[in-house]
């Protein structure tokens, strides 16, 4: 990923740059400090993407809590 902010990319961008830093990692063969580099850019993100599912998951307990749509019981169903 490049020197992009992550703020204006998709977090389905962010997970596949993610996945990048981390089999590059893993293939090793970088010189330290780019390895360095590299599993710095992973840790932001990786935060980003936390903050991300976070920022979903509280919006949809905003919308449970708010009556707008109910949850399923799957037991209730049956």
């Amino acid at each position: 990923m490049s020197k992009e902010k992550t703020s204006e990319t998709s977090f389905e961008k962010i997970l596949e740059a993610l996945e990048t830093v981390v089999q590059d990692l893993e293939e090793g063969g970088l010189p330290l400090e780019e390895a360095l580099a590299r599993f710095e850019q992973g840790v932001r993100l990786s935060r980003e993407g936390a903050k991300r599912l976070e920022a979903v998951e509280r919006r949809i307990e905003e919308i449970l809590g708010d009556g707008l749509t109910k949850p399923i019981d799957i037991e209730e169903e049956s």
